[in-house]
């Protein structure tokens, strides 16, 4: 059954997430920085129209990348070695979200709309939102962002208007992540883009149990600096 959120009503367990569609476990409440770190923090995160009520997920299986798993292909381990991009982090933190609300291939929309944008930035600001942005030619090319708490990051969105530019940016996260030892990155659901990239499906229940030690680690100091030799 869906679970009506009211005021401070806390989230159902996640197994009590639908089977179809997979995932869907509880409808209402509000973006606030409080809920969308409880959400966080219990493995569910928010997926909705501009139009509907606010949903919240727990799929299972779940699409994650361990960090050290990065896969870097031939074709993408020529363009790093050309090293004709910048990577930066937390600098433009907006204008990626933005980005990301561009109308995808196939699709006639956006899920990520001005409330998400709001709320999200408002946790930028708190330092618990990152993005990771790829530089070319002085021009924003593509990036992602997501949330981090303690040692793990729950990947959001990531947009490209340069080939291999999304791409660049998910590397280079991996390594940084690997680095500084954050034990997961949340892809949410499977795509054969990420799934090319290294990404794999887990169990929900592995993945609760892996996130709830990972997110007892101090946070790491906002803004983020990346190294800049993470890639050989």
């Amino acid at each position: 059954m869906l679970t009506l959120l009211q005021d401070n009503a806390p989230f159902p367990r996640v197994e009590c997430a639908l089977r179809n569609p997979n995932g869907l476990l509880a409808v209402g409440g509000d973006l606030s920085p409080t809920r969308l770190l409880d959400a966080y923090r219990h493995g569910i995160f928010p997926w909705f129209n501009a139009e509907d009520p606010i949903l919240w997920w727990s799929p299972d299986p779940r699409m994650v990348l361990f960090p050290g798993e990065a896969r870097i292909t031939r074709s993408l381990r020529k363009t790093l070695h050309r090293k004709r991009f910048e990577v930066r982090s937390d600098t433009a933190f907006e204008r990626v979200m933005r980005a990301c609300t561009a109308p995808r291939r196939g699709q006639s929309g956006t899920w990520i709309h001005p409330e998400m944008v709001a709320s999200y930035t408002a946790l930028h600001r708190m330092g618990h939102a990152h993005s990771v942005e790829t530089w070319m030619d002085g021009e924003l090319a593509g990036g992602l962002y997501g949330v981090a708490i303690g040692r793990m990051f729950y990947g959001e969105s990531m947009f490209s208007t340069r080939p291999d530019a999304s791409k660049i940016a998910l590397v280079h996260l991996a390594a940084q992540l690997a680095r500084w030892n954050f034990g997961m990155i949340d892809c949410q659901m499977s795509t054969p883009h990420l799934a090319s990239m290294g990404a794999r499906e887990i169990s929900r229940g592995e993945f609760v149990t892996r996130l709830q030690e990972l997110i007892n680690y101090g946070d790491r100091e906002s803004p983020w600096e990346f190294e800049h030799d993470l890639i050989a």
